[in-house]
C-alpha cells in the first residue's frame, strides 16, 4: 500500500492515450499512490490530473532535454516513459535518482540505448524493457498458458484492433518511425532468427469473435522474451484491423494468445487466451504499463525491485498479470484442444 510520504510515479507522457489510462489503472489499484502527469502541455496535464483524482498532480516535463527540463530538487519514485525517449534523458533521470524506469517505446530493433545506459551503471537504478505488445500483457499470458506444458514448440500472438483506431499522437509516430526506417520485424521461425519481408510477414488467424483475420508481423520486444523464456522454435506476433468496432459503438481491442506443445503426459495441445478490452489499444497498454510500475515499486506481488535490467516476465507473475487485466476490466476466455 502506498504511503502519503512516497513520491509520486512520473508518467511522461502522461496526458496522452496511454498514459491517461495508464495514471486511472494506478488509481484504480492504488488510490493513495501520489502520481505525477507529465507533459509539454501543463493544461493538458491538468485536464488529465484532476479526471484521476486523488494525490495527482501536473507538471511540464520533456524527454528532449536534459534531466527532463525538471527541477534537479524534484524527487519520483519511478520514471515512466510513455513516450519515445530519443535522448534517454527519461532513463539518465532514473538512474540519476536511482529510482526504476520502464521503458515503454522501444521495438525489438530499438532498445540498444537502453541496453547499454544499463550495463554501464548495473547498480543505479531498476530497468524494465516493456515495449511489447500491450505493455506485456501479452507475453505473460502466453507465458501463463505455456506453465501448462512440459514443451513448447510454438507461440503466436494476434492482435486485433479497429482501423481507425491509432492509439494517439505517441503511438502514430511509433509506427511511422518504423514505416520510414523500414524495420523488419523478427520472427523465430525452425528454431533461427528470421526479418520477414513481403508476404511472409502476413498470417492469417481466427479472432475472438470466430472471424478470420490477417495480421503483419511487428517488430516487438515478445519474441526475444519468449524465445529466452520457453524452448519454442516458431514465435511471432501480428497486428491485424477490423472495419467497424464491434458492436457499433466504440472501440473494441483483443489480444488472441496461441501456445502450442506437449503436455506432461506426452499429449499435444493447443491452449488459447482470447483477451478483449471495450477500449482502444491504448488501455490494455496501460493496464501493462500500470501493473508493471506497480511491480516496481513493490505495491504488489513482493518487495521493490532492485538495480538491474529486467523483462517483464523477469519480474511479473504471469498469473497475477491475467487477474489483474480481468481486474481492471478485460474480458479473458481460456480455450483449449487436444492435437
Amino acid at each position: 500500500m502506498a504511503t502519503p510520504t512516497m513520491s509520486p510515479v512520473l508518467l511522461l507522457g502522461g496526458s496522452g492515450q496511454v498514459g491517461a489510462r495508464a495514471a486511472k489503472a494506478l488509481r484504480r489499484l492504488h488510490p493513495d499512490l501520489p502520481i505525477a502527469i507529465a507533459g509539454r502541455d501543463v493544461g493538458r496535464a491538468s485536464q488529465v490530473a484532476a479526471e484521476v483524482g486523488g494525490p495527482t498532480t501536473a507538471t511540464a516535463a520533456d524527454v528532449g532535454r536534459e534531466g527532463l527540463g525538471l527541477d534537479r530538487d524534484a524527487s519520483f519514485s519511478a520514471v515512466v516513459a510513455l513516450v519515445k525517449d530519443e535522448a534517454s534523458n527519461a532513463v539518465k533521470r532514473a538512474q540519476a535518482d536511482g529510482v526504476p524506469h520502464v521503458a515503454f517505446s522501444d521495438s525489438v530493433g530499438e532498445i540498444g540505448p537502453v541496453v547499454a545506459h544499463a550495463i554501464a551503471r548495473p547498480t543505479r537504478a531498476p530497468i524494465l524493457m516493456l515495449g511489447h505488445a500491450f505493455g506485456g500483457t501479452a507475453t505473460l499470458a502466453a507465458l501463463h498458458l505455456a506453465r501448462e506444458l512440459q514443451h513448447v514448440d510454438a507461440i503466436a500472438i494476434g492482435c486485433v484492433v479497429d482501423a481507425d483506431d491509432r492509439g494517439g499522437p505517441a503511438l502514430q509516430a511509433d509506427f511511422e518511425r518504423e514505416a520510414q526506417t523500414g524495420q523488419a520485424p523478427l520472427v523465430l521461425q525452425g528454431g533461427k532468427w528470421t526479418w520477414l519481408l513481403g508476404d511472409a510477414a502476413t498470417r492469417r488467424f481466427v479472432d475472438a469473435q470466430g472471424v478470420e483475420r490477417v495480421g503483419r508481423a511487428m517488430p516487438l520486444p515478445d519474441v526475444v522474451s519468449l524465445a529466452a523464456a520457453t524452448d519454442a522454435r516458431e514465435i511471432r506476433v501480428d497486428i491485424a484491423t477490423r472495419d467497424a468496432a464491434t458492436g457499433g459503438a466504440g472501440h473494441v481491442t483483443e489480444l488472441v494468445v496461441e501456445v502450442s506443445g506437449r503436455r506432461h503426459d506426452g499429449a499435444g495441445a493447443r491452449l488459447r487466451y482470447d483477451i478483449v478490452d471495450a477500449d482502444g489499444l491504448a488501455r490494455l497498454s496501460a493496464y501493462g504499463a500500470a501493473i508493471a510500475t506497480e511491480r516496481l515499486l513493490g505495491l504488489a506481488g513482493g518487495p521493490p525491485v532492485g538495480p538491474g535490467l529486467y523483462l517483464p516476465e523477469s519480474v511479473l507473475d504471469p498469473a497475477r498479470v491475467v487477474a489483474r487485466i480481468e481486474e481492471l476490466g478485460a474480458r479473458v476466455r481460456r480455450t483449449g484442444q487436444r492435437l
